[in-house]
């Protein structure tokens, strides 16, 4: 008598589930979500430290920042599709591996080149990390559960983006900046030893045909996306000639990549793949919601200091309560989304954003700063309800062969709503402002920019919604017809 095939596990491919409690496999989850987060937001807090260690001008030392979000945004999706193809477990494994050396190299790193170098290198582990913990989850755990494992998800990764400024600026007060990147490498250890111990080993496929990957595609899109990061992060809100070049080059290997894409025998991405209308709209409102998302960390120290006075120290408070908010409301969102479905959540979760998105644009600087956390509240909860009800919603019913791919390909449309939210809403407010240098703007002209940069910020998640209900209708008409 044959043995059951265990959940997940791809047609052709031998699994062996190691039977270790399905709690040892989230915590698993969770820190290889967590780590990349909690590696970007711990990194900021350390730039001026490292300026003075270095003796570097500051434009220099955020490359610091800048190489690991290239280093992600390059590599994600072909990490997806390599899990894939030579097994999730076992790139999984690489990537942790590479992100915990990377990062005892940062913590070494003799002088700035060395540092930047292994921040690109602990940026390729961490692309593998974000691209393959999705696509574990329908390997370990059932269905009626993955909305909460979403949210758990979430969850994790919004308390490594929370956790960054507040442990690294006590690391540094105490020991130095080297001490932010040392804190990495035992939990990098840890959370190396739980994968090995508690997520499902899977062989890659048998069939030659079914393990090619496409080189050329992934090089050219690889290229394509490093091109877009450098040209929305290379110059902050200003756009020169480094960034418009860089732009088009983006522009011209996108046109390659598809033309690459149309001829060879075993694509990185098909264009039928973007006929699925759940993936479809899965991947634009999240770019959507994302490059909004941003707005509050990019319009929020400038409104609080500026508009309202607050102190640093006040400022840095009042902003903590975006990530905490995700925090906290992650996992209920997850619960939600397996009660009431993925796409009544992602609709909520929409209509949470864009109602505190409105409220922003027009709440007046008189309300003072309950004015400004309440409706920052309503948008971060119906954000982190979009994203449990949205993930869910896209990684359900996705083959066992294409989790991988899937994944990264998700991880990547956040990735980059957030690089072009940095970019295109911190002009956008400048602009609003009507003044080149924010920082010394009137408190009325930062109000005003505040006010027509969320009005902005509501338009696009208004779009994301149109969007996300159109391309639902779409695939709800198709599925009445095959039913017929």
């Amino acid at each position: 008598m044959k043995s059951a095939t265990p959940p997940g596990t791809e047609p052709g491919q031998t699994s062996r589930v190691r039977r270790a409690p399905l709690a040892w496999a989230l915590i698993a989850l969770s820190l290889s979500m967590l780590l990349p987060s909690l590696s970007i937001s711990i990194a900021n807090v350390g730039l001026p430290d490292m300026a003075v260690a270095f003796d570097a001008a500051f434009n220099e030392v955020q490359w610091v920042v800048i190489a690991y979000l290239l280093a992600i945004t390059t590599l994600i999706v072909g990490a997806g599709r390599l899990g894939d193809l030579a097994g999730r477990r076992r790139l999984l494994l690489s990537g942790i591996t590479v992100f915990t050396i990377a990062t005892l190299l940062c913590a070494l790193a003799p002088d700035l080149p060395f540092l930047i170098a292994a921040r690109a290198l602990q940026g390729a582990g961490a692309a593998c990390m974000m691209a393959l913990t999705m696509a574990f989850v329908g390997e370990t755990v059932p269905k009626d559960r993955t909305g909460s494992v979403m949210g758990l998800l979430g969850t994790m990764s919004a308390i490594g983006t929370a956790l960054g400024p507040s442990l690294g600026g006590v690391l540094i007060t105490i020991f130095g900046w080297r001490a932010i990147f040392l804190i990495g490498v035992p939990l990098g250890l840890v959370t190396l030893a739980l994968t090995m111990r508690a997520l499902p080993c899977s062989s890659p496929a048998r069939s030659s045909a079914g393990r090619r990957f496409d080189i050329a595609g992934t090089a050219l899109l690889a290229l394509t996306l490093g091109a877009y990061a450098l040209a929305m992060t290379i110059g902050g809100t200003s756009f020169g000639p480094l960034a418009i070049g860089s732009l088009i080059a983006s522009g011209t290997g996108l046109a390659l990549f598809v033309l690459v894409e149309s001829r060879v025998s075993a694509p990185l991405l098909t264009l039928s793949m973007f006929r699925d209308p759940v993936l479809a709209a899965g991947l634009t409102t999240s770019a959507l919601v994302s490059t909004v998302m941003m707005t509050t960390l990019v319009v929020g120290p400038f409104h609080l200091a500026r508009a309202l006075g607050l102190d640093p120290a006040f400022v840095g408070l009042v902003m903590s309560a975006g990530p905490a908010v995700s925090a906290l409301t992650g996992v209920p969102a997850g619960r939600a989304t397996d009660r009431y479905g993925a796409d009544t959540m992602v609709i909520a979760g929409l209509g949470g954003v864009i109602g505190g998105t409105v409220v922003l644009s027009v709440m007046p600087t008189a309300a003072g700063v309950i004015g400004y956390v309440l409706p920052l509240v309503a948008t971060t909860a119906g954000y982190a309800l979009f994203q449990a009800a949205n993930n869910t919603a896209v990684m359900k019913d996705v083959p066992a062969h294409r989790r991988g791919l899937v994944s990264g390909m998700l991880n990547l449309s956040r990735n980059l709503g957030l690089i072009t939210g940095a970019s295109v809403m911190g002009t956008v407010f400048a602009v609003a402002a009507g003044t080149s240098d924010v920082t010394a703007a009137a408190s009325a002209e930062v109000a005003r920019g505040t006010h027509r940069t969320f009005a902005v910020a509501a338009l696009l998640v208004t779009f994301g919604l149109a969007v996300a209900l159109a391309l639902r209708m779409r695939a709800r008409l198709s599925n009445s017809a095959r039913a017929r």
